[in-house]
């Protein structure tokens, strides 16, 4: 399964999922990680440092508006 939407700013990664309860009703639900390297290799985490908390921030809300209005 894919997600419907994905957003990312900076090292932070939002993706918005598309998902049906048992009565057939649709809704959304998100997750979010932050990337960073270890060495050479690319990590992800769901940890945040203080400076990433305004993308993480701007990033769900941007989810938020994506999924409200698929919503209406």
């Amino acid at each position: 399964m894919k997600p419907v939407k994905k957003l990312k700013i900076g090292t932070i990664d939002v993706a918005v999922w598309e998902n049906e309860s048992k009565k057939g009703d649709k809704f959304f639900t998100t997750t979010i990680e932050r990337s960073y390297k270890k060495g050479e290799e690319w990590k992800k985490t769901n940890s945040f440092r203080m400076n990433d908390l305004p993308k993480a921030i701007l990033a769900l809300q941007k989810a938020f508006e994506f999924a409200s209005l698929k919503e209406d």
